[in-house]
């Protein structure tokens, strides 16, 4: 039985496995440029951020119909309950998908028909986090916001993603305020591949409750302190790190030294299919090769709870955070 956990740092367009892909390509009539699932397989094995987030968008065109969103979501939070996970906050990535002409209901509908039974289906309670594209304009932003306006008894928060660099959080100030004013919950990328001054700005400029990633914090030893004073969680993806190359091995990765500042820490899978592991693999990875003790997993464990936007379900919360302390290490524990 895995270590309980929630993941708060998972976009659900990075669950697209070689398989499903190729199901979902015949079914809608689209022919992908791979010859079968074995050459889409070499094919994840890219370099960088930008090659990665080539094949995210191409791949994307299998996804059409809401029974697409469904299955892809479904996939994913059954591999997610057989790794432990018993909450989930998810990410999607709506400009990608009317930039092809898929409106935002099917997208919200889709997913949410998988999400709507995942607590009778897979034990996992869950939100549905809606991403802006950073690399887009802030009036696209805002167009995506209103798009979502029907369906925000579906959204819990909104986020901010894809290429960090020369995108700083400011850009879309107008956007995570207009988010705040509709009651929506604000995390945001940061600090990734940017400058610790983007995870500044994205406290300050888009009032950011969470980080996603976060780890170049650790340049800066006053935002460290003041992570550490308020409590802002951060949503480590240390397989992704690697894969992206934000750490050239894993036995590089801060986490050790983000965990000994006291730093809000938690593990998370990020785009799991692209990244080589979900997210009980994160976990056992950085137990293995950074040498994490029992208590520091735990630690980490309890951390993902604290940190996800269950505020309106605090029994849940605390349900969570017992069966982590109620939990037995055995042999291969994560």
């Amino acid at each position: 039985m895995p270590l309980p956990k929630a993941e708060l740092h998972l976009h659900i367009e990075g669950t697209l496995e070689p398989e499903l892909a190729f199901m979902l390509a015949a079914r809608n009539g689209v022919e992908l440029p791979y010859a079968d699932t074995d050459a889409l397989s070499k094919a994840y094995r890219f370099e960088d951020l930008q090659s990665f987030l080539n094949l995210y968008y191409e791949l994307m065109t299998v996804l059409r119909t809401e029974q697409d969103f469904d299955d892809l979501a479904d996939a994913y939070l059954s591999r997610a309950a057989a790794q432990g996970v018993r909450h989930a906050e998810i990410f999607f990535d709506p400009q990608a998908h009317l930039a092809r002409g898929v409106d935002m209901g099917t997208v919200v509908e889709g997913l949410w028909r998988a999400l709507g039974r995942s607590a009778e289906n897979h034990g996992i309670s869950t939100r549905l986090i809606m991403c802006f594209l950073r690399d887009e304009s802030a009036e696209s932003a805002m167009a995506t916001l209103e798009a979502a306006k029907p369906y925000l008894d579906r959204i819990t928060g909104v986020g901010l993603d894809s290429a960090e660099v020369g995108h700083p959080p400011a850009k879309f100030r107008e956007v995570y305020e207009a988010a705040a004013g509709l009651g929506l919950r604000r995390v945001a990328h940061a600090g990734e591949e940017g400058p610790p001054e983007y995870i500044t700005e994205a406290l300050d400029v888009l009032g950011v409750e969470r980080v996603d990633h976060g780890l170049r914090c650790l340049e800066d030893p006053e935002l460290v302190a003041r992570l550490v004073r308020e409590r802002i969680p951060l949503t480590l993806c240390p397989l992704s790190n690697v894969r992206l190359r934000a750490v050239d091995v894993l036995a590089d990765h801060p986490l050790p030294a983000m965990i000994d500042a006291g730093l809000l820490c938690t593990v998370n899978s990020d785009d799991p299919a692209y990244f080589g592991g979900y997210v009980a693999d994160n976990y056992h990875a950085v137990r293995d090769t950074l040498g994490l003790s029992r208590e520091q997993m735990r630690a980490l464990a309890r951390n993902s709870f604290l940190a996800a936007f269950l505020d309106d379900e605090e029994e849940l919360r605390a349900r969570y955070l017992a069966e982590v302390d109620a939990y037995e290490f055995g042999g291969a524990h994560g």
